[in-house]
């Protein structure tokens, strides 16, 4: 299991002359599921993306002892960090079994998952490993995503609306696959509208607004607190 914890510290990040992110302060411990949440247009996926190297920004991004920002999307992804994008970055022309062995990371440690966790997990996936990935349902195509992500061997996945779209049945399982993650000792930074799914699977919140973080807390401190909700979540 690793120990490293993913610190952020003042993060201001840009798109051209856009200042999104105003001085981004937060940290995921290692084996903990930490949520992100706030309404469209407050900076969440900008936040992961700026983790992931993707976006011009300034700061201070470490994973344990190790300094992110600056480095290539590569780099990052070889340091240790995992990312399911919001638009599920599937190979349509590929199996599914082709795409998760796309994510594979050649290297010396013996992984903590393969296909056999995947299909276990996802019994839907192992059904329609020769199947091309264009054609799967908008649910199958989000669990290919998901997994493939762990096929890498992440110490720490960050995930952006996994739950967008499914049916309530496929939700529910994406929450025991998280937990799941957990349990192997992945921290999971994940960003969530679904504030019942978020809160109960996390361990501790964060409610983003305007680019900064404005609420950070155990879930149980945002529902006791109407205010910050009104005012940052609620539509």
């Amino acid at each position: 299991m690793s120990a490293r914890k993913l610190q952020l510290l003042d993060v201001q990040a840009f798109y051209g002359k856009s200042h999104i992110l105003h001085g981004v302060t937060m940290e995921v411990g290692a084996g903990e599921i930490v949520c992100l949440l706030g309404r469209n247009g407050s900076g969440r996926s900008t936040l992961l993306k700026t983790i992931m190297g993707q976006v011009d920004a300034r700061g201070s991004v470490r994973f344990g002892e190790q300094q992110l920002m600056g480095a290539k999307p590569y780099e990052i992804a070889h340091a240790g960090l995992g990312y399911v994008p919001e638009n599920r970055d599937i190979f349509a022309k590929l199996t599914v079994h082709q795409n998760l062995l796309l994510g594979l990371k050649r290297g010396a440690r013996q992984a903590r998952w393969g296909f056999d966790d995947m299909y276990r997990m996802f019994p839907r996936l192992k059904e329609r490993q020769h199947t091309e990935a264009g054609v799967l349902s908008g649910g199958e195509q989000q669990m290919l995503t998901l997994c493939r992500s762990l096929m890498g061997d992440p110490d720490l996945i960050m995930i952006d609306e996994p739950t967008e779209g499914l049916a309530p049945k496929i939700v529910e399982l994406v929450a025991e696959y998280l937990k799941a993650l957990k349990d192997r000792g992945i921290a999971v930074l994940l960003v969530e509208q679904k504030l019942t799914i978020a809160l109960e699977i996390s361990q501790r919140c964060y409610v983003m607004g305007h680019g900064q973080i404005v609420f950070e807390g155990r879930p149980a401190d945002l529902m006791a607190n109407a205010e910050v909700r009104r005012e940052w979540l609620e539509v």
